[in-house]
């Protein structure tokens, strides 16, 4: 490896990693396909109404991160909350993809970066500014990641046939959205991009880097656009989020 004036431009394309989660976790009998759903509540209902069953179970320090089953229409399908951030969010994709799964549509919530997205309005994520750690371990040095073009395919005809409007955008990943600067914001803007979250570009480079096909669905939460931050109670949105898990298993089942 060469040393570089920045270590997190020191991308090393090894294959090889001194932990592998395929290493350390034995692949179970799981669903091929898996929603990763950031809505926790959505989880729960789905437990508490017998639809859902635990299929495996990964832990960290955090404690149990089950990954539950569901019968959807005779298909099996893989349910994960992926945790917050993008470093947790990639080790506990790293760790399902070791399980066995190997299709992926996320579906969570966004800031928004123009006030005129309205709170639960959904946005496609096709590619995401890397302004995050965790992606430059899985990719070499790049403004932007992508996502499975597969995905963006299958996510936009699930959307259209429900009759649902959605913008396909650029969006934001950062490590730190206690420094989502109005100069930030206004150059992320400049850029393209419609939303601000934690994960996207994670999960873009891990599914490029293993091999595996990965899409994403959020919807317009908090705004962030002006000099103050407008909450927009964007996660009393129970109805949006339960509609939005839904479009995610039906665009990752087609997958």
């Amino acid at each position: 490896m060469n040393r570089k004036d920045y270590p997190i431009l020191e991308f090393d394309p090894s294959r090889k990693a001194v932990i592998e989660a395929a290493n350390e976790i034995d692949p179970k009998d799981v669903p091929e396909n898996c929603v990763l759903c950031f809505f926790q509540d959505v989880i729960t209902k789905l437990c508490e109404g017998d639809r859902a069953r635990e299929a495996a179970c990964l832990k960290s320090e955090v404690g149990r991160h089950p990954l539950f089953e569901l019968d959807v229409d005779g298909r099996r399908l893989g349910v994960l909350q992926p945790g917050i951030s993008a470093p947790f969010a990639a080790a506990l994709l790293e760790e399902v993809i070791a399980l066995g799964c190997r299709k992926f549509v996320a579906c969570g919530a966004a800031g928004v970066l123009d006030p005129e997205i309205a709170v639960g309005h959904v946005i496609v994520p096709t590619s995401a500014i890397r302004d995050e750690g965790t992606s430059y371990h899985y990719a070499a040095p790049a403004r932007e990641v992508s996502q499975s073009p597969e995905a963006v395919a299958s996510i936009e005809q699930v959307l259209s046939e429900r009759g649902v409007d959605y913008l396909l955008a650029k969006t934001w990943t950062t490590d730190a959205f206690y420094r989502e600067t109005p100069e930030k914001v206004a150059l992320r803007k400049s850029e393209g991009c419609l939303t601000v979250e934690m994960e996207a570009a994670a999960f873009f480079a891990v599914a490029e880097f293993r091999d595996v096909i990965f899409g994403q669905i959020l919807y317009g939460g908090d705004d962030v656009s002006g000099d103050e931050w407008d909450h927009r109670d964007w996660h009393k949105r129970g109805s949006t989020r339960e509609e939005l898990f839904w479009l995610a298993a039906e665009a990752c089942l087609r997958l």
